[in-house]
């Protein structure tokens, strides 16, 4: 058997370092096939022990290091999942990214962050990009159509996060239920004309928060009317105060909290008081809702939580084998977090 390739040069000769040891002289020196390293070194319980020791050896001779291409190759996984979020300057998914990255890392993952700019052709063309590259796909708040994401799942791993699917994995943060404890407490202060500046129409979130808040309205017999669409962004906030204030209502709820401090904003700049003149509800309880001028009563949600429990129901697809108990859908609680910018309807 041929000495195998040296991989450091000779002390004092200046020669140049030689190219780090492949597989193939792992095999050369070990007396193997280039197939049966792979397999001894990727799943070792494929190859008899006196082989794989001989394998191990030869590796640690040569300081061998795998390729992690190669690895993927073989073994069909790349160790990488892919996180799609709509607006990656949003706060909101700030959590998202940190419980998903967490629960990556603890796992032996690498996530891949996308920022999708709340475009579902950037999100298709991301998710073709990605087929070959990544194990599977986490999106969050998706503008793809039913039929599409369960396209997408019959052909990955994928979960979604705040977009409920039939036959695909989701988590969804049930912030239906906490808008609803918004309206009534909005009512308990004496409001009964109450406005909801919707986000993008194709937010599933926003489908869901405004088809409550009317079944809620009817119930307790008061007016809710539906005012946008508007961007879920800041700047946004303008354009929605002075709809809020055109439309009559005595209190507005957001679509979420960067439109809802936008409003803020706005209304400071034209003499609305808020909440003597108007009430400003928000959701996401973003970071910094506790600082607006006045503070910001907002939808509460384990945002974090969701990013956690979704990449668990991925990787119980990814990796049956981990004893993950498989998961379609889980729904997250909210509550309501009152603040100062909610008040008595002025009489």
């Amino acid at each position: 058997m041929s000495a195998p390739p040296s991989t450091t040069p000779d002390a004092g000769s200046g020669a140049l370092p030689r190219k780090p040891a492949t597989i193939h002289d792992v095999a050369a020196l070990s007396g193997v096939a280039a197939s049966t390293v792979s397999r001894a070194l990727s799943t070792p319980a494929r190859v008899n022990f006196r082989t794989r020791a001989r394998i191990e050896a030869a590796a640690a001779q040569l300081n061998y290091v795998p390729n992690a291409q190669a690895k993927a190759l073989s073994s069909g996984r790349t160790k990488a999942v892919a996180v799609l979020v709509a607006d990656i300057t949003n706060p909101f998914y700030f959590d998202i990214i940190r419980g998903t990255q967490l629960q990556l890392k603890a796992a032996g993952y690498t996530q891949l962050l996308v920022d999708t700019e709340e475009s579902d052709e950037v999100e298709v063309n991301t998710i073709e990009q990605l087929q070959n590259t990544a194990d599977g796909i986490i999106l969050t708040a998706s503008r793809l159509s039913d039929d599409a994401l369960a396209q997408v799942a019959a052909k990955m791993p994928l979960v979604t996060i705040n977009r409920s699917v039939p036959g695909v994995p989701s988590v969804v943060l049930d912030t239906p239920t906490a808008t609803n404890q918004a309206l009534d407490h909005l009512i308990s202060l004496g409001h009964s004309h109450i406005a909801y500046l919707g986000g993008p129409e194709t937010s599933s979130s926003n489908i869901r928060r405004w088809e409550a808040l009317t079944a809620a309205a009817q119930v307790r017999s008061v007016d809710v009317v539906r005012l946008g669409p508007f961007a879920p962004r800041t700047y946004a906030g303008a354009a929605a105060a002075d709809a809020l204030v055109h439309s009559g209502a005595t209190a507005g709820i957001a679509f979420n909290d960067l439109l809802a401090i936008g409003m803020l904003q706005r209304l400071q700049a034209r003499g609305v008081k808020v909440p003597e003149d108007i009430s400003i509800v928000g959701c996401d309880d973003i970071f910094g809702a506790d600082f607006c001028s006045p503070p910001l009563t907002t939808v509460t949600a384990p945002v974090e939580q969701a990013g956690r429990v979704a990449v668990t129901m991925l990787l119980s697809q990814i990796e049956p084998g981990r004893g993950l108990l498989p998961r379609s859908l889980s729904v997250l609680p909210t509550h309501l977090t009152i603040r100062g910018s909610t008040g008595p309807v002025r009489t």
